[in-house]
């Protein structure tokens, strides 16, 4: 059997399983992990958690530990181009081969654990994370940044003991899972939380950051903040916490200064847009300086080098000039108000083209207010995966609630059709944007590709 068929075979075994959905819990896990002979305990980790931000944070702080010389894997989710982006190590992708020859490994796990009753059968995201824990264990690299799923208290992903936790910040999102409060949600973030293991969070909000300060308090793990100091409760202003400051962004990016604990940086510059950025940035830079006496000690030189290599696509990733090509995977309000937000601060331009599609499960009306009294005109569409919402469902929206003009707004259900129609109606002088879910924006990424 050729190698490309060999892949397929393995992709389709492992999106064969997204049949039996999410089913939170641990046990699953550690059984297939344990008779893999634990391989998840020879590696360490920085552990990442969030509802927005948290991928970035992880791309950063990994790029700027593999300039360093380090041996770095990264494990995100979802991808952009290709099911390997999902692990690699110091910026290469886990090899076609190397996955195929996981699978052949890890599947007789998991048909043992599948035909036992008292655990049932894995879901996609659990496989996938053990096919990656074991990859990295079999590479020896020296640290694993680990971004979790869904959640955190029972996701995949929290087998592992890290070297550091992170919570990058908690806003309302898949309320059918995680809970119809912030305080549920951060219950369910701050799982991550472990014995004796520093937690780092980047959260401002007071209900949120309670939730957190009791787990870690309950489980004697010192925590920091980016934004507050908990020598006397958490407050303000004071002195124990990183100060971001020095803002001067382009198209291109965004240069910023960091005050942290214990050291300072002047002009740094990364290739990414958003004033967020700048803040997960500053998260991966205090996450740096938390690891620096484990064994991770990075210099100046370094830093600047690994901030300004970052690769992290499908966040505000200018794609094309004349007419503006952006996309970006925002994928809750939250998301959505921010990137909406920063659009008009980093480019210049005169009409704004929307290409829209997002998941059924989220809130339609809260993402369609942020973005669409932005737009001159917007094509609704879909991504090619059974969770995508129903454009003629989003037309009806924008129609009845926001009450836009008709001739305005046109249903396209194929992303690239959506694309071409987008970019046609656009002038030299407009931006075309693609958003709503990482998945719209992986298959408008793949159609451009093709057509450059």
């Amino acid at each position: 059997m050729d190698q490309d068929h060999r892949y397929q075979e393995a992709l389709s075994w492992i999106h064969g399983l997204s049949r039996f959905g999410i089913k939170p819990g641990l046990e699953r896990m550690e059984a297939m992990l344990g008779l893999l002979g634990n391989p998840h305990r020879l590696v360490k980790y920085v552990h990442i958690a969030g509802t927005n931000g948290k991928g970035s944070t992880a791309a950063i702080l990994a790029a700027v530990l593999s300039a360093g010389g380090y041996r770095i894997g990264l494990y995100t989710s979802p991808y952009l181009l290709s099911f390997t982006n999902r692990m690699a190590i110091n910026g290469c992708d886990i090899k076609k081969t190397e996955l195929s020859d996981l699978v052949d490994l890890i599947r007789p796990v998991v048909e043992e654990v599948s035909s036992d009753q008292r655990y049932g059968q894995p879901t996609e995201f659990e496989v996938v994370t053990v096919l990656a824990l074991t990859y990295f264990a079999s590479l020896k690299v020296d640290l694993v940044v680990l971004e979790v799923g869904l959640g955190g208290r029972l996701d995949a992903t929290n087998v592992v003991t890290p070297l550091l936790s992170i919570i990058t910040n908690i806003d309302l999102e898949h309320t059918e899972v995680l809970g119809d409060t912030l305080e549920e949600i951060a219950f369910e973030k701050a799982g991550i939380i472990k014995e004796g293991v520093p937690i780092l969070t980047a959260s401002e909000d007071p209900i949120v950051l309670s939730v957190i300060k009791n787990k870690a308090d309950e489980n004697n793990a010192e925590l920091y903040s980016l934004f507050f100091s908990f020598q006397n409760g958490y407050q303000a202003d004071k002195a124990n916490k990183p100060v971001i400051n020095g803002f001067a962004i382009s198209s291109q990016g965004q240069s910023f200064s960091y005050n942290g604990f214990n050291t300072s940086y002047q002009d740094l510059f990364i290739p990414l847009r958003g004033r967020y950025q700048v803040y997960n940035a500053a998260t991966a830079l205090a996450a740096l300086e938390l690891i620096a006496g484990q064994g991770f000690k990075v210099d100046e030189k370094v830093i600047r080098k690994g901030l300004a290599e970052v690769i992290w696509p499908g966040r505000l990733e200018l794609l094309n000039d004349n007419p503006l090509l952006v996309m970006d995977g925002a994928h809750n309000p939250a998301a959505m108000q921010k990137m909406a937000q920063a659009i008009p601060e980093y480019f210049n331009f005169e009409r704004l083209i929307l290409v829209f599609g997002i998941m059924a499960d989220k809130d339609a009306v809260a993402m369609m207010s942020a973005i669409l009294p932005l737009a001159e005109k917007v094509y609704f569409t879909r991504a090619s995966i059974p969770r995508a919402a129903d454009p003629n469902q989003l037309h009806a929206i924008a129609l009845n609630r926001f009450q836009l003009n008709r001739d305005l707004i046109e249903v396209e259900e194929d992303i690239g059709n959506a694309l071409d129609k987008a970019l046609k109606y656009a002038s030299p002088n407009d931006l075309v944007l693609v958003t709503g879910s990482f998945y719209t924006v992986s298959d408008a990424r793949a159609y451009w590709s093709r057509l450059i």
